[in-house]
């Protein structure tokens, strides 16, 4: 299966009529629906404010890890990470033995998703320094290197331009043997799909599937570049997903979703997947075809659980998972 099949992801927490006091009991709700019904994964954002795809930036936004440790002990079999951590936000030591401990707390389910941040507005309200995107790019390269060394040696010393550890413990160790499985998001051709080859379990990318099988291709190309079976790095996409009994109660749902995000319409048009059972199975296909081997979803039905539970029935029982 590698890291994922399918996954979902919890972008939003704004449910109307609910209260704060409330809130984290609908999210696990959603949680357990989709683990229930066939997803082997759960994501969440690691954002502080709302990002402008998905709501207005005041939106309710909860610290990602705190989230999941809460989300670990509600759930049994589902994979949790973040899709994906911004190197910038916290030391890579810390994070190391941060998602160390959700692997613990979880029995092992831990996945480290991380890339290489992009939202100035959080770095500016929140203080932390926003480099220009070449040293991003080199701190998430030096942190794949630590939280790496830190997932699987005892005393690992690494250093960087930017990051350094001495000896670095994190004890307990990772329940999975080999260490936490590293997703890398982005799909940066030059840069981040390399840093994929050389350090990641797993990649995500974004696009149609013209963009997706030439995104796999590049990734290919470097894997080959660098020694590594391609094999052994997990392709997946983060996309919109909306289901429902029939394809125009779908249609209707998307236009809808795409009008309240202010979505621009020729990225909606690659973004979501919308349809009954069978045109999603169609749409999920024609990705799985060029190249993918999971896909993660968003889906503002999450707090539906019927919903949910169609999502994940249908591609578990269609793709298997």
């Amino acid at each position: 299966m590698g890291v994922t099949r399918f996954g979902l992801q919890l972008p939003r927490f704004t449910i109307p009529g609910v209260a704060t006091a409330d809130l984290f009991e609908r999210i696990a709700g959603a949680a357990v629906a989709a683990e229930a019904s066939g997803f082997d994964s759960v994501w969440v954002m690691d954002h502080f404010y709302q990002i402008a795809t998905v709501g207005p930036r005041t939106d309710p936004m909860l610290e990602a890890y705190t989230l999941l440790g809460a989300l670990a002990a509600r759930t049994r079999t589902a994979s949790l990470g973040t899709m994906v951590t911004g190197v910038t936000y916290r030391n890579p030591a810390l994070l190391a033995k941060i998602v160390t401990t959700l692997d613990v707390v979880s029995a092992g389910r831990a996945v480290l998703g991380i890339g290489a941040a992009w939202n100035d507005d959080e770095h500016r309200g929140y203080g932390f320094d926003f480099p220009p995107v070449g040293e991003r790019m080199d701190r998430l390269e030096e942190a794949l290197r630590i939280c790496r060394a830190m997932f699987t040696e005892s005393e690992p010393t690494v250093r960087g331009a930017h990051y350094a550890v001495q000896a670095a413990l994190n004890e307990p160790r990772p329940v999975r043997p080999g260490g936490i499985p590293i997703l890398v998001g982005g799909s940066g051709e030059r840069r981040t799909l390399r840093l994929v080859a050389q350090y990641a379990d797993a990649c995500n990318v974004f696009g149609d599937v013209e963009t997706v099988r030439h995104k796999l291709a590049v990734l290919d190309r470097h894997c080959a570049e660098v020694g590594r079976d391609p094999a052994a790095v997990t392709r997946t996409r983060l996309g919109g997903l909306v289901i429902a009994d029939s394809a125009a109660e779908a249609e209707r749902r998307a236009r809808q979703m795409v009008e309240a995000r202010g979505m621009d319409p020729e990225r909606a048009r690659w973004y979501v997947i919308a349809g009954d059972p069978d045109g999603v199975c169609e749409q999920v296909a024609a990705y799985l075809q060029a190249g993918l081997d999971g896909m993660v979803f968003n889906m503002d039905q999450a707090y539906e659980p019927d919903a949910v539970r169609l999502a994940g029935t249908t591609l578990s029982q269609a793709f298997g998972s």
